[in-house]
């Protein structure tokens, strides 16, 4: 739906701006936007005019939306002192320095205020500050502002204090969040002509033919639920709308404080995440019912036994990913924010609806007298399959995979194309404004002045975008050199018409931040670590959690090598795309574990055959569902492949190799390596 793009020049005369001072600006806004719970955004630097560009996605139209008070907000300096008089100049202590973290919340007289907690260093300056002023005023300033001025009563030796007179509660939000965003290293202007409403970045085409993908996709995966499981998939075709419509809700503004989502490509990837893993709820839970009409059991007795043995294979594998998504959501910036909050949403959607509203639907229509077996299936016979005999074939073809990844990127890393097809948004590059005097819509754009641009500079990895309002149009390309720049110029006046007298490049640097990629890898690592303990603590056995990760990397490297080899763009979409493969891989896994673990049994004793044949029987009982599952994510993630614009098939063409490195690894590969680590490094009592 587009957002505000808002230009800052640093108000610093006669002082020489370094690049640590722009890289500091630039992730303070950073802070600041994310503070506001907006997940998605742009904020670069134009290294050749000193300029941070800073882009966000709230609409023009929103009446409670005042584009330049928040423009106003993210350039404020925001430094917090203490002086020891009404006139700053005394002063005692500065937020910069001496104040860890404030917090909004109410005084004991019920009025709004914002509580700051001082560092050690602070907490004795300001101890022995009104240790000296009791009877006297201490000044609060932010910036040139004074806010606050109270009378000191007593010494204040906590370390904390707060400031009050806020008007509400937005007031104490809004400066905790400026102070503990911390101070621009200087003061930012902005052109109120600059701060202009910009186009989306995708095209109302687009999102519609998302929306027909997704659609079909939902169709057909309900339709061969239904071909497989008769009745039982009728109910879950039931439940998965149920959880479909429960995310569209949450996300859309039916909820309260909805509108802090934000639907990105990422998000969506979150959401298809989250239906893979209700699909894959249900056809553990039907398979179980099937298994146990096969004993003989009655219909009945089959659903309550097979909802009870499902139970702990659907929780452990939710369970591990909403750890993931805690993971992301406290440690994460940016879209992984969006995923992760997207992702949250739909999992604990998928678990209601596949323990609560598929077991309420299913009794519902045995109690109407929908009873016999037929409807339901019974569970074939099926030989043994000796997975753990292939091992070494399992192995060696990932092996394979996995090194060409690393020897494509050894090549295109010696040829100076980079390792891997980094794109605008992790190395940055040249932004050109032109004036067309035509108002194209996006789909025009990309249709039209996208392929010229491509042409020209021989790169396809283009972002276009209008200025709403005008009938100007920037595009974002890969860093350009001068004579570049002359003949796109050129290009854009001789074959698009643009007006030569308006067209300006800059160049600008990554949206991704250094910190933005840090705080992802550091949130997937402990993401996974927390994973790997939740999985030892519920298996009592590090094995499996050990298993699980190891196949997660595995999975990661398999795409990751597609990455390297097929040269596709590594923009912001790339961390989302690895995260919904960790979250997808290790889910896949745990079933598998959960049915090794029952086949195990209490005996802490099996002989290396014994162990052998659990795990062949493991997989071989689970593999209808690892094949099912994978079926129905991988047409759902194909059709958006299908169907959509060409920034969205270098999203999906991805994940379906994740899918099926997914669905390769929890089948040849976890149980495998399980089995490796069980006989190698036997414990003492096992």
């Amino acid at each position: 739906r587009g957002g505000v793009e808002a230009v800052f020049s640093p108000d610093k005369e006669g002082v020489d701006i370094t690049a640590n001072d722009m890289d500091a600006a630039k992730a303070i806004i950073e802070t600041r936007l994310v503070n506001k719970n907006i997940t998605d955004y742009e904020v670069y630097t134009d290294n050749d005019n000193h300029q941070i560009i800073v882009r966000f996605p709230w609409a023009a139209n929103e009446s409670d939306f005042d584009a330049a008070a928040a423009v106003q907000e993210l350039g404020e300096t925001a430094l917090l002192t203490f002086c020891r008089n009404e006139d700053k100049n005394d002063v005692i202590l500065s937020g910069a320095q001496d104040i860890d973290r404030a917090e909004a919340g109410v005084n004991e007289n019920g009025a709004y205020v914002v509580y700051l907690y001082f560092t050690d260093a602070g907490s004795s300056k300001f101890a022995a500050a009104t240790a000296e002023l009791v009877g006297r005023k201490i000044s609060i300033w932010m910036d040139e502002t004074k806010i606050s001025a109270p009378t000191v009563n007593t010494a204040i030796t906590n370390g904390t204090a707060y400031i009050d007179g806020m008007a509400g509660s937005k007031e104490a939000k809004d400066l905790a969040d400026k102070i503990n965003a911390g101070s621009l290293p200087f003061a930012l202007t902005v052109d109120d002509s600059k701060v202009q409403i910009i186009s989306p970045t995708l095209g109302s085409d687009a999102l519609r033919v998302m929306l027909i993908a997704g659609a079909i996709a939902f169709g057909i995966v309900c339709l061969i639920m239904i071909i497989l499981y008769r009745v039982n998939g009728v109910v879950a075709a039931i439940a998965l709308l149920g959880q479909l419509a429960g995310s569209i809700a949450c996300i859309s503004g039916f909820f309260p404080n909805a509108d802090s989502f934000t639907l990105t490509v990422p998000g969506i990837a979150g959401i298809i995440l989250s239906i893979g893993m209700a699909v894959d709820a249900n056809v553990i839970i039907f398979a179980r019912i099937r298994e146990e009409i096969a004993t003989g059991k009655t219909v009945n007795s089959s659903m309550k036994i097979g909802f009870k043995k499902a139970m702990s294979a659907i929780l452990d594998g939710n369970i591990t990913t909403i750890i993931a998504a805690l993971v992301l959501i406290a440690l994460g910036s940016g879209t992984v924010k969006g995923f992760a909050y997207t992702l949250m949403i739909g999992i604990v959607l998928s678990m209601f609806t596949a323990l609560v509203v598929t077991r309420w639907i299913l009794y519902s229509f045995y109690a109407i007298g929908i009873r016999d077996e037929k409807f339901y299936g019974r569970a074939k016979e099926r030989r043994t399959l000796n997975f753990l005999g292939k091992r070494g074939v399992f192995f060696t073809v990932s092996l394979a995979m996995i090194a060409a990844g690393f020897i494509g990127m050894g090549v295109h890393a010696a040829k100076g194309s980079g390792a891997l097809n980094y794109g605008l948004d992790f190395v940055g590059g040249t932004s050109t404004t032109a004036d067309y005097g035509k108002d194209y819509t996006i789909e025009e754009i990309e249709n039209t002045i996208v392929p010229v641009v491509a042409d020209v500079i021989g790169d396809k990895d283009i972002m276009a975008n209008k200025v709403e309002g005008t009938t100007q149009i920037t595009v974002k390309t890969r860093t350009l050199t001068l004579d570049e720049r002359d003949t796109l110029e050129q290009a854009l006046v001789d074959q698009l018409g643009a007006d030569e007298s308006s067209i300006t490049s800059q160049s600008i640097s990554s949206t991704v931040s250094s910190e933005m990629r840090s705080d992802a890898i550091v949130a997937v690592i402990v993401s996974s670590i927390c994973m790997l303990i939740y999985i030892w603590f519920r298996f009592k056995d590090i094995r499996f959690g050990a298993s699980a990760v190891l196949a997660l990397i595995h999975d990661v490297l398999i795409v990751l090598a597609f990455y390297a080899i097929a040269r596709i763009s590594v923009g912001n979409t790339f961390i989302a795309c690895m995260l919904t493969i960790i979250g997808y891989s290790i889910n896949a896994s745990i079933v598998i574990f959960d049915r090794i673990r029952e086949n195990l049994g209490n005996s802490k004793k099996h002989s290396d055959e014994a162990l052998k044949e659990i795990v062949n029987r493991s997989i071989t009982q689970t593999l209808t569902r690892s094949i099912y599952t994978s079926l129905t994510t991988f047409i759902t993630i194909a059709a958006l492949f299908i169907l959509g614009v060409p920034s969205i098939r270098e999203f999906a063409a991805p994940l379906i190799v994740g899918i099926v490195a997914g669905a390769f690894s929890s089948v040849c590969i976890s149980g495998p390596l399980w089995y490796i680590l069980k006989t190698k490094f036997k414990s003492k009592n096992k």
